[in-house]
């Protein structure tokens, strides 16, 4: 059974911080680019970070260059997003997607809830 569980959400203020974790399992973790993407209330979900399989390339949406990490440990399955300097505008719900290219697979997270207060 394909799971991606997320933990690390919550509510804090301007300028503090949060990391997100995405723990996967029933796929090969090592196989997949994983991503981040965000969905502010009234508004599309939005890419935020994407990093490659081996962990050897990552990008980043303009808003959160500099602030925000994206990083994985194969060993354990796990993907990371390191937010730092959280503005208000990061309010959303976070969700990890994995995806293969070659077997044309995407699987979802069940979604996380950052709020930034100002």
């Amino acid at each position: 059974q394909v799971q991606l569980v997320q933990s690390g959400g919550g509510l804090v203020q301007s300028g503090g911080s949060l990391r997100l974790s995405c723990v996967a399992s029933g796929f090969t973790f090592s196989s997949y680019s994983m991503s981040w993407y965000r969905r502010a209330p009234g508004k599309g979900r939005d890419l935020v970070a994407v990093i490659s399989s081996d962990g050897g390339s990552t990008n980043y949406a303009d808003s959160v260059k500099g602030r925000f990490t994206i990083s994985r440990d194969n060993a354990k399955n796990t993907m990371y997003l390191q937010m730092n300097s959280l503005k208000p505008e990061d309010t959303a719900v976070y969700y990890c997607m994995a995806r293969n290219l070659v077997l044309r697979y995407e699987y979802w997270g069940q979604g996380t809830q950052v709020t930034v207060s100002s």
